[in-house]
């Protein structure tokens, strides 16, 4: 147990970190139905996890180094198991939202130093095998979500996918107190973390998609939009001046001039945004318009998981050192033709038309997971390489946040002109249909008038879930152009970039 001891403690704390953020996609229409939500509700149900992820991971990893590893991982353990037991007691939506804010913050804690505790637990053959195994708890964290989500809600109750943590983080703690042991922090004085850098990057971050989670509600020249923008682009000002000025800034912005450095950060943005940020509307659509169950939902999303995490590994065993353009360019390429092909749904059309472009986008997105944090830590000096990690995973929460709050603005907007001319109040009856209240229009409607008002909620959700996909699908083609285009010379990306467990410094809080 004393190789394989340590490994569980941290796969265990990574496995439900990982699986919270997609095992919610197909709870969706069940949180809504028992807290009676608005789509803007059930987007940040989605997006205060990720953002809170994104926001804390630039300071988490500092505090790892300032106070150990160990130590930063055990309270982050504590915290997302307090919050995950305040998701499953949330009376309402507002405390449920403000407890997985809480709970992102544990889990960047966990997410921070899981790499570092194994660079430093392991060497030569047995780093491998160990960054092997978490790669592969990672990837299949992403299938098993859906899944797992839908298997709980139908049997039981939304609530559990929440109480199921509870037994498993305390596992991960027993586990971590008799296997991990202490880590010696870091005795530098003048290293401190960079509280108001944080408080700036969280402000601007999360004003950001607070204006576009309203609107869809409020309008782009309401001062509930307006002002949110505006105190969000003076924190990002902000945070950009203080990065510059700071000795030991959160993010080094002079990473931002190599042209690979860049072009991982958009790979990986634009990637997780165009893929993962429909697939709330998709979850709403399969179960609210197409009547599958939680559990049929999660299957239909399991070709797009299961084909990610296997390319993921059968390209690490074949490509230990891959090309970082051929790797980039093509992952957004195929994930852009997956997600597009899924734009072409009629108000007859069932979930079979989804699989195909799923399992594509699948295969994409498993390139661009092997690849796309390799040319991040393969195109900064060795000393930056746990800070070029951190922006790697802060961009990649981002990209999730940013593309579920967009869509949710634009499925709105397409289906307010979809139903014009239809319906009495095209705006209202999109914001309800989009947060999975179909049935409860139809069954606001007479008889005589349910079947003409059922083709015309599918005719119109579908014109909005295929705004939603050609979207993306344009996106992630338009940024493997731009990457190709960054990655044109030699000099800007080499083909020695390392692997993840090569470019993984020890003792860094990567």
């Amino acid at each position: 147990m004393r190789i394989w001891g340590p490994l569980a403690a941290v796969c265990l704390g990574t496995f439900i970190l990982l699986i919270d953020v997609t095992v919610v996609l197909v709870a969706l229409p069940a949180m809504g139905d028992s807290l009676e939500s608005s789509l803007s509700q059930l987007q940040w149900v989605a997006d205060g996890y990720a953002l809170a992820v994104a926001a804390a991971l630039l300071g988490a990893g500092m505090l790892a180094d300032l106070h150990g590893r160990r130590r930063v991982y055990v309270a982050g353990l504590v915290v997302f198991a307090a919050a995950s037991l305040a998701c499953a007691l949330a009376p309402d939506m507002g405390l449920l939202i403000a407890a997985r804010i809480v709970q992102g913050l544990g889990a960047a804690a966990m997410f921070t130093t899981t790499l570092s505790l194994i660079s430093t637990l392991y060497s030569g053959r047995r780093l491998g095998l160990a960054f092997g195994a978490w790669a592969a708890v990672a990837s299949s964290a992403a299938a098993l979500g859906p899944v797992l989500g839908g298997l709980l809600t139908q049997a039981l109750d939304w609530r559990w996918i929440f109480y199921v943590n509870l037994p498993v983080t305390a596992l991960a703690l027993a586990l971590t107190f008799r296997y991990i042991p202490r880590s010696t922090p870091t005795r530098d004085p003048s290293r401190r973390l960079d509280v108001p850098g944080l408080l700036l990057f969280a402000l601007g971050a999360g004003g950001i998609v607070y204006a576009l989670t309203e609107t869809h509600a409020e309008g782009w020249t309401s001062p509930h939009t307006l002002a949110p923008l505006g105190i969000a682009a003076a924190a990002l000002v902000l945070f950009v001046r203080t990065q510059r000025l700071s000795s030991h800034p959160l993010l080094d912005l002079a990473l931002f001039r190599r042209p690979a450095f860049t072009a991982a950060m958009l790979t990986i943005a634009v990637g997780e945004g165009a893929v993962y940020g429909i697939l709330p509307y998709t979850s709403l659509w399969l179960q609210s318009v197409q009547g599958l169950s939680p559990i049929g939902t999660g299957l239909v999303v399991l070709p797009h998981a299961a084909a990610a995490a296997l390319v993921a590994l059968v390209s690490g065993r074949l490509m230990p050192k891959p090309s970082p353009r051929l790797g980039t360019c093509l992952g957004l390429l195929l994930a852009g033709l997956g997600v597009g092909a899924q734009g072409f749904l009629g108000p007859g059309s069932g979930w079979p038309a989804l699989v195909g472009g799923m399992a594509l986008s699948g295969v994409g997105m498993g390139l661009i997971f092997q690849v796309a944090a390799s040319l991040a830590l393969g195109s900064v000096p060795g000393e930056r390489a746990g800070m070029a990690s951190g922006a790697y995973s802060t961009f990649e929460q981002l990209g999730y946040a940013f593309g579920v709050a967009v869509f949710g603005t634009l499925a709105v907007s397409a289906m307010t002109g979809a139903l014009g001319g239809e319906v009495t109040d095209p705006g209202g009856t999109a914001r309800t249909l989009s947060g999975g209240g179909a049935d409860a229009l139809l069954s606001a409607t007479d008889g005589s008038h349910r079947a003409s008002l059922e083709h015309t909620l599918r005719t119109a959700f579908a014109t909005g879930h295929n705004t939603l996909a050609l979207t993306a699908g344009a996106t992630a083609l338009a940024c493997a152009a731009l990457v190709l285009w960054l990655t044109r010379t030699r000099r800007a990306c080499h083909d020695t970039t390392p692997s993840l467990a090569e470019a993984a410094p020890k003792g860094t809080a990567a």
